[in-house]
């Protein structure tokens, strides 16, 4: 997910490689899980520890790498050859977080049940692959589809089952409507990323699929969020999501960037990533 700035080099700052907007992604999808348990009186609360700084450290892992797979588009001037060195240095720093986050993964494994190590590893596998050779699913505009089982789907049910819960039907569908919105996020970035992206050759769904496409997709996903909670509802898989409401507003300001030029499309991920937080955050009221 390549940021649209002046200067190659200040893409690649560690500030803006770690996407801190993007946190709300694994902090309300690990929340939607640990209160699903708790609403069913399931919850372990050192586990919902624990689950909630390795999904942040796994967020922050993923930000950090995901830019790899650059260096290959990178020229040799000294820019670029500064640039270089930041991609590796934030490359670094993003393995160091996923070691972090193994032996609290590993613990939640033994403690709760093997079969979070399946899902463990998949989840790490996916989040390596993103943009690493010989998966770089990015380059093959496969990231909205895949992030939205990875980080959406896999991380709700990984929490639910990793503070007290049994893998279940029930927890599979209150995961989709936040991992339709997962999906979303990395299309805003993708949408922002247009231009610069196809200038350096990166086969991203929306380079593949053209602007308009991509942007028609964005407001498909926008639009079935709502629907899928209001279907959970209607077959009684969650309480009446009046709280979700106030979500709308939030729902509607990223709409003014989707039709900006380039150079003025930059807010739209942070305000697709306020969208998560508020949507996720307001979702676990309504389950709880």
């Amino acid at each position: 997910m390549s940021t649209l700035s002046s200067s190659p080099l200040e893409k690649y700052q560690f500030k803006r490689a770690l996407r801190p907007f993007s946190f709300g992604v694994a902090l309300t999808t690990c929340l939607i899980g640990i209160t699903a348990a708790w609403q069913q009186g399931l919850l372990i609360p050192l586990n919902a520890v624990l689950v909630l700084v390795g999904g942040l450290l796994l967020q922050a892992g993923v930000n950090l790498i995901n830019d790899y797979s650059d260096i290959a588009e990178l020229g040799d001037s000294a820019q670029e050859k500064a640039s270089v060195i930041a991609i590796r240095r934030n490359f670094r720093i993003g393995l160091l977080c996923f070691a972090a986050a193994t032996p609290l993964g590993l613990y939640l494994v033994f403690d709760r049940s093997m079969a979070l190590l399946g899902l463990f590893l998949v989840g790490l596998i996916g989040a390596l692959g993103y943009t690493l050779r010989p998966l770089n699913y990015k380059a093959r505009g496969l990231a909205v589809l895949l992030v939205f089982w990875l980080m959406g789907v896999f991380m709700v049910v990984g929490s639910y089952v990793a503070v007290g819960g049994t893998l279940n039907a029930l927890i599979l569908a209150q995961s989709v409507p936040i991992s339709l919105l997962v999906s979303l996020l990395l299309l805003s970035n993708e949408l922002r990323d247009y231009e610069s992206d196809k200038g350096q050759g990166l086969k991203t769904l929306t380079v593949r699929a053209g602007y308009e496409r991509a942007r028609g997709l964005y407001l498909a996903l926008l639009v079935l969020t709502p629907l899928s909670t209001l279907l959970l509802w209607g077959m009684d898989m969650i309480p009446a999501p009046w709280p979700l409401l106030a979500a709308l507003p939030f729902m509607l300001m990223p709409l003014r960037y989707l039709n900006r030029p380039p150079e003025e499309r930059r807010p739209l991920p942070p305000a697709t990533g306020r969208l998560v937080m508020i949507f996720g955050l307001l979702f676990c009221v309504t389950l709880g």
